[in-house]
C-alpha cells in the first residue's frame, strides 16, 4: 500500500509543476493579450457570433497544435495566437473587407508552410549573430520582470503579497512556489471581490466559415505585414525561447504543423498562431520541472486549457480578461 502511495506522490509530483505552468501560461496569454483579438474585432465591426468563431479558431487551434508538437518531439513546444500581428489588424481591419481579410489570412499562413517544409528558415535563423539573438531572448524576459515590479506602485498590497508568497514558498518547496502563488492570488483577489463571477454562464461557442475573397490591396496590406510580423515578433524569439533552456527541436515541424493549422483555422477566423515566445519561457524552464525531459507534459497541458476555453468561445476568454493586469504581469515576472 506504501509502495503505491510513493509511486502516485512521485507522478503527481512530476505532473503538478508542468501542468500548472502550462495553465499560468494560458491564464497569462488570456489575461494579457487576448483584448487586442476583441479590439480587432470591434474595429472590423464583428457580430458577436464572428468574433466567437474567431475565438474558437484561434484558441482550439492553438490547442491542437501545441498538444501535436508537445507529443511528437517530447519538449515543452507552446502555441499561441500572434500578438503583434493583432495589434496590427486593430487598424488594418478597418480598411480590408472581412471576407478579403481572411484570404489574407490564408495565403499568410501557406506561406508558413512553405518556410517550414523547405527548411529556409533554419538556414535564416543561423545568419543571426549570438548577441543579437541573446539581446532578443533578454528583451522578452525583462518585460516580465520590470512589470512585476511596476506593479508594486501601481497596485502594491497585491504585487508584495505575491511577492513574498513566492519566495516563502520557494524557501520551503520551490517546485510548487508557483503553484501557491497562483492560488493565493486567486483567493486574495476573490475576497476583494474583484473578481466577479455573478452572471457567469457558459455557452458553447458556434465556428461560422467565411468563403476568402482575394485583392491585390488585401495581400499588401494584411497577408504580407501579418507573415513579416509573426515570422519576427513569434517565431524568431519563440525559438531562441526554446535553445536558450536547451530545447534542439527543428524548426521544420513547428513551422509545418502551425502554418498548416493556421490555413485550416484561417476559413473560421483566426489570424495566426505560431510558437509562443512571451509565454514559452513560463513552460521551458525549471519552474515547470527541474528535469527538462519532463517538461513536455507543460505543452500538452497549455493545449488541453486553450481547447477547453475554444469550446466556449468567448465565454471563458472574457472570464480570463477580467483578472486585473496587475495579477497577471506580476504572475509572469514571478515565473
Amino acid at each position: 500500500m506504501s509502495g503505491q502511495y510513493s509511486s502516485f506522490q512521485r507522478h503527481s509530483n512530476d505532473l503538478l509543476p508542468p501542468i500548472m505552468a502550462g495553465l499560468i501560461s494560458v491564464i497569462v496569454n488570456y489575461g494579457g493579450t487576448f483584448i487586442l483579438i476583441f479590439q480587432a474585432a470591434q474595429m472590423a465591426g464583428l457580430s458577436p457570433e464572428l468574433t466567437a468563431s474567431w475565438v474558437w479558431s484561434i484558441s482550439i487551434g492553438v490547442g491542437i497544435t501545441g498538444i501535436l508538437l508537445s507529443w511528437y518531439t517530447r519538449e515543452p513546444i507552446i502555441t499561441a495566437w500572434s500578438t503583434p500581428a493583432a495589434a496590427f489588424l486593430i487598424t488594418a481591419l478597418v480598411t480590408v473587407p472581412y471576407a478579403e481579410a481572411i484570404g489574407a489570412y490564408l495565403l499568410s499562413a501557406l506561406a508558413f508552410v512553405i518556410l517550414g517544409i523547405t527548411g529556409y528558415f533554419e538556414k535564416l535563423i543561423r545568419l543571426i549573430p549570438i548577441g543579437i539573438a541573446s539581446g532578443l531572448l533578454a528583451g522578452i524576459l525583462l518585460q516580465f520582470g520590470i512589470a512585476a515590479f511596476t506593479n508594486m506602485t501601481i497596485d502594491p498590497f497585491l504585487a508584495i503579497s505575491l511577492f513574498f508568497v513566492y519566495l516563502i514558498t520557494k524557501r520551503f518547496s520551490a517546485r510548487y512556489a508557483i503553484v501557491s502563488v497562483l492560488v493565493f492570488g486567486f483567493i486574495f483577489l476573490m475576497l476583494q471581490s474583484r473578481i466577479d463571477f455573478a452572471g457567469f454562464e457558459l455557452k458553447l461557442a458556434s465556428p461560422i466559415f467565411t468563403a476568402p475573397e482575394f485583392s491585390i490591396n488585401s495581400i499588401l496590406s494584411i497577408a504580407l505585414p501579418l507573415f513579416l510580423i509573426t515570422l519576427t515578433g513569434q517565431y524568431m524569439p519563440g525559438l531562441f525561447v526554446l535553445k536558450n533552456d536547451g530545447f534542439k527541436t527543428s524548426a521544420k515541424p513547428i513551422l509545418a504543423v502551425t502554418g498548416l493549422g493556421s490555413f485550416v483555422m484561417a476559413f473560421f477566423g483566426s489570424h495566426a498562431f505560431n510558437l509562443a515566445a512571451i509565454t514559452a519561457a513560463i513552460c521551458t524552464g525549471k519552474e515547470s520541472h527541474e528535469d527538462p525531459s519532463k517538461r513536455w507534459v507543460a505543452g500538452i497541458a497549455a493545449g488541453i486549457f486553450y481547447i477547453l476555453v475554444g469550446i466556449f468561445g468567448v465565454t471563458l476568454a472574457a472570464v480570463f480578461a477580467a483578472f486585473p493586469t496587475a495579477f497577471i504581469s506580476t504572475l509572469a515576472g514571478l515565473c
